[in-house]
């Protein structure tokens, strides 16, 4: 069973740009609702509030997309490996509850016995456990693995939930601690946000990249841009689609032979760069096209440049990643 939508260490995941772009919508109605409430001196509406119980689930393969690949839209999801043999588990999985509860909403926890899900730990690729992995907006972001200090767990956990937030637009789900009866797992009800402009050519386009078909995912976000050009969700869509289309006919052992053979060729280099980030290696991508526009000149160097600035796009302008390559940039470029 291969989760839909789910990106592994990295790897650029299309479909999820709709789920963060819905969930951003529906974490700004959220917030209008809470302050107009709060402006007209009321409480928020805690209809569909969970229990403090509820942020502390048992996941299994079969209920993986719904429990977790559908709640990270509206919740960062953690997922704790573990097993009932494994003693250092049995340190680090209470401590992990203790602070998600703590967390108050902003974060869900599922646990995984590995006994029983042996293919989500192959999926995951893991080595050892316990592992910690996080699951935000359907992309799959890897924590850490064995029992760590809990100043050090507290701090990535904070830094997930700024990361959902900032990135995402997901502020998590609402807690009653005298909620009863909730369902484990259940997230709080919302209204449907009202459709956008333009959400069925962004429909299109997901549709499309479900069915292979990345020239119709390159279409259908160009067919939003025409209208919209400043649109968010079509300019990311459109990179990263163009993105695969241009490594998927690709040969990975001659790209990198080349690459490695000339590190003056700037086409060598930029489908190398291709690759890279597709793989999840986005410092590897962005630091072989800054060395490349260090060594080169004229329109080779204009065309690494150019490159760049697209996959810069394909990760979003809001990524530290992203700022640090820029900064190498100029520096190589002045």
């Amino acid at each position: 069973m291969q989760p839909r939508n789910m990106s592994m260490s990295g790897v650029v995941d299309l479909a999820a740009v709709k789920a963060a772009g819905e969930a951003k919508a529906k974490a700004e109605q959220a917030r209008a609702e809470a302050a107009r409430q709060s402006a007209q001196g009321g409480a928020p509406a805690s209809a569909g509030a969970v229990p403090p119980s509820a942020l502390v689930i048992d996941v299994d393969e079969a209920g993986f997309e719904r429990d977790v690949l559908q709640l990270s839209a509206e919740v960062p999801v953690v997922l704790d490996f573990w097993a009932e043999w494994c003693e250092p588990c049995k340190q680090l999985s209470p401590l992990l509850e203790r602070l998600t509860i703590e967390a108050n909403g902003r974060l869900l926890l599922a646990k995984v016995d590995v006994d029983s899900n042996q293919m989500l730990m192959q999926q995951f690729g893991i080595q050892g456990i316990p592992a910690v992995f996080a699951v935000v907006a359907g992309q799959v972001l890897p924590l850490f693995q064995g029992v760590a200090p809990e100043q050090e767990i507290r701090a990535t956990l904070a830094q997930l939930v700024q990361v959902a937030e900032e990135r995402f637009g997901i502020i998590g789900i609402e807690v009653d601690p005298n909620a009863e009866g909730a369902p484990a797992g259940a997230p709080a009800a919302e209204a449907e946000a009202p459709a956008g402009p333009y959400d069925a050519l962004l429909e299109a386009a997901v549709v499309a990249l479900d069915a292979g078909d990345l020239g119709g995912a390159v279409q259908a976000y160009k067919n939003v841009l025409a209208d919209d050009p400043a649109n968010s969700e079509a300019k990311l869509g459109l990179a990263q689609a163009e993105l695969l289309a241009r490594v998927k006919d690709m040969n990975p052992q001659a790209v990198r032979a080349a690459a490695a053979e000339d590190p003056k060729d700037p086409a060598a280099q930029i489908a190398a760069a291709d690759l890279d980030l597709v793989g999840g290696h986005v410092e590897d991508a962005f630091g072989r096209l800054v060395d490349t526009v260090r060594v080169t000149a004229g329109a080779d160097r204009d065309a690494v440049r150019v490159r760049l600035l697209e996959l810069f796009e394909v990760i979003g302008a809001d990524d530290p990643r992203v700022a640090a390559a820029r900064t190498a940039l100029a520096r190589v470029l002045f």
